[in-house]
């Protein structure tokens, strides 16, 4: 009998904004696979890359499948069918499909997966690594997609979180979800903390349901399989949806900004993270937004801090001298500013004293003295005692020594939410009984 080869799989960018999804596709595989009583090694995994990328399409996931299998090379052929059946090529999409025989993942994989988290990785950088490896490839467009194909089946978890992504049936694409707002409050209330990130209860904001025409009807974020499945029992809708996967994923882990950011590596659309002190008194700007700098290692960077990320009220307390670590992504330099740090966390790390100069204080009356004019000291207005010169005083801070991150509603993919501060999801448990993927029957 032939020994089972360990496959990996690994696609993306089959989506476009007008439609489809690459887990939709991922979906569609492992259906097929499934019916084939093909073995599955672990979860699906839907690997977020980047964010700060500016041709991605939603949320900059990619999905990597590993599986045993005698027959890889009728596999190939039936993935490569699908990617071309359930690709939007028509309206932009770029799919990558990557294939690769071993039961070990080299560091090259790992190593290129590390720099896609943080860096923009050009499309022939891709190309030259799936060559230089002996990949067995495919891509339609300009392959753009292969990136984020060999980045998925090169990630090492350190952390992860699950996702159970619902799927509508083809009739619905495109047409307006409707779901119970309760059911999603009384959903968040009876999985937390096992779920995150599903209603924001300050703008009673329903955080589950994607706004575009792809097939997801809703995602439910998670620590385990049995909460993200009991999730589903408490969500109620009228629309009868195609069936769920759940998906093994880097979401909520804040990788993209663990890197240290500095001087040389701070290029456009690059993501992670530096400590400097702050160089200026923050100016707000016409909307709420906040910019100020801050000095790293003799360099001086601009930081951005947007009014719906909830933390610009942070942002404009912060004064000269505070030490702060923020992480985010760098916006290309434009005619006004140089390159900019977008924010999306502060970590007050030491609050300078706030200092001010005021006129001194009457001891018998209590009162502020007046002065009496330029180099003439101060006198009482009640009692005429006098002072020669003003006082220091300190003036409280707003902000404190801690973590501060955006509203809820303003997280991407990739946030680490405060209820996962200091959480690291190691193992998950992969279950063959499938409580993982379900088609249902109505």
């Amino acid at each position: 009998m032939v020994e089972k080869t360990v496959l990996n799989i690994g696609f993306d960018d089959t989506d476009s904004p007008k439609g489809m999804c690459t887990t939709f596709l991922a979906y569609k595989i492992v259906d097929l696979l499934l019916k084939h009583k093909t073995e599955f090694l672990d979860f699906p995994r839907l690997i977020r890359f980047n964010p700060n990328i500016p041709w991605k399409t939603r949320g900059n996931g990619a999905v990597s499948i590993r599986i045993k299998t005698r027959n890889p090379s009728k596999v190939k052929n039936q993935i490569k069918n699908l990617v071309l059946k359930y690709s939007d090529v028509k309206n932009g999409a770029n799919p990558g499909l990557v294939f690769f025989e071993s039961d070990t993942i080299p560091s090259e994989f790992t190593n290129f997966t590390n720099l896609a988290m943080w860096q923009l990785i050009k499309r022939n950088n891709a190309k030259r690594f799936a060559k230089k490896n002996d990949l067995e490839f495919f891509y339609r467009g300009n392959g753009q997609g292969l990136v984020g194909a060999i980045g998925a089946i090169g990630y090492d978890f350190q952390d992860h979180t699950l996702e159970l992504l619902s799927y509508r049936k083809r009739t619905k694409f495109g047409k307006e979800r409707k779901i119970s707002t309760e059911s999603v409050k009384i959903m968040q209330e009876k999985t937390y903390p096992n779920t995150f990130n599903s209603f924001d209860t300050k703008k009673e904001r329903i955080l589950i349901t994607p706004h575009g025409p792809d097939p997801v009807f809703y995602g439910v974020r998670g620590e385990n399989v049995s909460s993200l499945v009991y999730a589903t029992k408490i969500l109620k809708s009228d629309e009868k949806l195609d069936g769920y996967m759940i998906f093994k994923s880097n979401q909520g882990t804040g990788d993209h900004l663990k890197n240290e950011l500095n001087f040389e590596n701070m290029k456009p659309y690059a993501s992670g993270k530096i400590t400097g002190i702050v160089s200026n008194t923050p100016k707000i700007v016409k909307g709420g937004h906040v910019f100020f700098k801050i000095i790293s290692k003799n360099h001086e960077f601009w930081c951005a801090v947007y009014k719906p990320t909830g933390i610009s009220p942070i942002a404009s307390n912060l004064i000269r001298g505070d030490k702060i670590c923020v992480g985010g992504g760098v916006r290309k330099a434009s005619k006004k500013f140089p390159r900019i740090i977008n924010l999306e966390f502060i970590d007050i790390i030491h609050l300078k004293t706030n200092l001010s100069k005021s006129n001194p204080i009457c001891k018998k009356c209590n009162k502020k003295m007046k002065s009496k004019g330029q180099n003439q000291g101060f006198q009482c207005i009640r009692c005429g005692k006098k002072a020669s010169k003003k006082i220091t005083v300190e003036i409280s801070r707003k902000v404190k020594k801690q973590l501060y991150i955006p509203n809820m509603s303003a997280h991407r993919h990739l946030t680490r939410p405060l209820q996962r501060i200091g959480i690291s999801n190691k193992t998950s448990k992969f279950d063959k009984s499938l409580s993982w993927f379900c088609v249902y029957t109505n």
